[in-house]
């Protein structure tokens, strides 16, 4: 039987490309035989966006968690994999700018059907991925904040927000919805034994305005610090 998977878009002020984006994921699922749902989880975008998916529900494998404000990716991401069906037996995320390739969709799901893999991930970093569009500064950003995070996973690309993981090796872990990388919660905390990185070229958003600013920047610091702590201290209670 295929495997059920729910994947999580958050968005925020996304109407230029979600209709596009969610009639591209169904044509993947479709021509794949993918038993998947999207979950966009909208936090009271002022464009309409929620507006948009929910005429969509109709016609597409698309379901809308509508938020009461702007309350951050991460706590997104988390909030929709609690709205997903019940049968779903893996969770991801993805961005709803066309930065992630959809064309890998089916061999990360391939990966978690094959009971080899509790944990796919969409790589920039390994053979065969790639970045384009990026100025060298986000370029560097992004690998420096791999660098800092290589102690804690063997995982490429850590900072990833492209994965789809086993929903069961999500059980009994806290994840701290802190910034936007949820990605790294996972890698760092869930239980999915061998994880795949699936190689894609990430290409830079060409509607509406990237969510990287200096806060995020602190808040994945503030992350990896707890992260280190949690690892190198775990019997420690932090409040």
């Amino acid at each position: 039987m295929a495997l059920k998977f729910s994947i999580v878009i958050p968005t925020y002020n996304e109407a230029g490309g979600i209709e596009r984006l969610l009639r591209g994921l169904a044509e993947i699922f479709a021509s794949n035989g993918l038993d998947g749902e999207a979950i966009v989880v909208d936090d009271n975008s002022p464009d309409g966006t929620g507006a948009i998916v929910d005429r969509l529900m109709a016609e597409l494998p698309v379901r809308c968690l509508h938020r009461p404000g702007k309350l951050g990716l991460s706590s997104g991401v988390i909030d929709g994999w609690a709205y997903a069906r019940p049968d779903s037996q893996a969770l991801g995320a993805m961005d709803a700018d066309f930065s992630h390739d959809l064309r890998i969709l089916p061999q990360m799901v391939a990966a978690l059907e094959s009971g080899q893999y509790g944990l796919a991930v969409g790589s920039r970093y390994i053979p065969g991925g790639g970045i384009n569009n990026w100025p060298k500064r986000r370029i560097v950003i992004s690998k420096v904040a791999c660098l800092l995070a290589r102690p804690l996973t063997g995982i490429a690309d850590v900072t990833s927000g492209y994965f789809l993981v086993r929903r069961e090796a999500l059980d009994g872990v806290q994840l701290d919805p802190i910034g936007f990388k949820i990605g790294l919660e996972v890698i760092a905390k869930a239980h999915y034994g061998k994880a795949l990185e699936v190689p894609y070229v990430f290409t830079d958003r060409v509607v509406g305005e990237s969510k990287l600013n200096q806060r995020e920047i602190y808040n994945y610091l503030k992350q990896l610090r707890k992260l280190y702590v949690a690892r190198l201290f775990p019997q420690t209670v932090k409040s």
